[in-house]
């Protein structure tokens, strides 16, 4: 554990920022318990934590906050694993998938959707709109485009010519990701005591064609519920949708658990399982109290964080 933090220059939205802490007990030395409103997003995803907070700051609700942030990194071309830019599949497609969560259980679901930029709005839409909690491929296309939403080629140049120099060796290894780039998952409590969530991800890069993770599975990617807390996953998805992880963590604060307990014993159930390489999980998680959580299985994994005393960079601990 340690005790070292850097304050940092104004935020764009006037806020002052308390740099990067180490531990999560760090953060509650800095300022204390965190109260609501509040913003946790994984990886360093501090446009979309403040895109979220302008809206909660602004009385706004806990759902159009996390899908205002998780619209950030989907226009974003430089970010190659979410939306506009991420990296194909094996065959040259850019394939989608995301879900939200609401505080009244509510939840919405697009898998394999192409040509469209949000694909959180149109999961939001499914949600909204329709009987249903999942659409996939076609379906979900032509139920976004039916709903006014542009169809546009994802496929950007940098995404091409990573394509096109894996297919050198065509081989797939879904190794660690410590760049910051990979799922967005994001969690919301507003000043009315209500939680959302959304996540987002093009998917693994160069993946099967037909591939989906777990961050449009409702339980594995993100789970919500509004009188316990939210949680939300990113990393490999095959091993977060066998350990129904999301879901785990809610659970376990069911029970009385902290955020990061919980986050912490999700990510050690994660030690059984076998693939021939290694992989990353992160957890993040929020409570009804406005307390938060951060785990992942191995170094590297961050949460960016916003509350009224400002902005943090989290560097989460790990199992290994």
């Amino acid at each position: 554990m340690f005790n070292r933090r850097t304050f940092l220059s104004s935020t764009a939205i006037g806020m002052g920022s308390l740099g990067s802490v180490d531990h999560l007990t760090d953060l509650f030395a800095g300022f204390g318990k965190v109260r609501k409103p509040v913003v946790i997003a994984t990886w360093n995803n501090r446009k979309a934590v403040e895109a979220a907070w302008n809206v909660l700051n602004s009385r706004g609700k806990a759902l159009d906050a996390v899908e205002a942030g998780a619209r950030i990194p989907e226009s974003d071309p430089e970010d190659t694993s979410v939306g506009y830019g991420g990296y194909p599949d094996r065959d040259g497609f850019v394939t989608l998938d995301a879900c939200i969560m609401d505080e009244l259980g509510n939840a919405g679901s697009v898998v394999f959707l192409e040509h469209i930029m949000h694909p959180v709005s149109v999961a939001r839409r499914v949600m909204e709109k329709t009987p249903h909690v999942i659409l996939a491929g076609s379906g979900a296309h032509q139920f976004a485009i039916e709903q006014g939403f542009k169809e546009e080629n994802l496929l950007t140049e940098k995404a091409q010519k990573a394509l096109e120099s894996w297919r050198i060796k065509a081989e797939y290894q879904p190794k660690i990701n410590v760049e910051r780039h990979d799922t967005i998952g994001i969690l919301g409590l507003d000043q009315f005591g209500d939680l959302s969530g959304a996540c987002t991800t093009s998917g693994l890069a160069f993946k099967m064609r037909g591939r989906v993770g777990d961050s449009p599975i409702i339980g594995a990617g993100l789970y919500v519920d509004n009188e316990i807390g939210a949680a939300t996953a990113t990393g490999l998805g095959e091993a977060v949708i066998k350990k129904v992880g999301s879901f785990s963590i809610v659970e376990m604060m069911r029970q009385g658990m902290h955020p990061e307990k919980a986050c912490k014993m999700a990510a050690k159930r994660l030690l059984d399982i076998k693939t021939k390489d290694e992989f990353q999980v992160g957890y993040i998680a929020i409570n009804k109290k406005g307390e938060i959580g951060a785990f992942a299985l191995r170094p590297g994994f961050e949460a960016a964080v916003i509350t009224q005393e400002g902005f943090i960079l989290l560097k989460a601990n790990s199992i290994l």
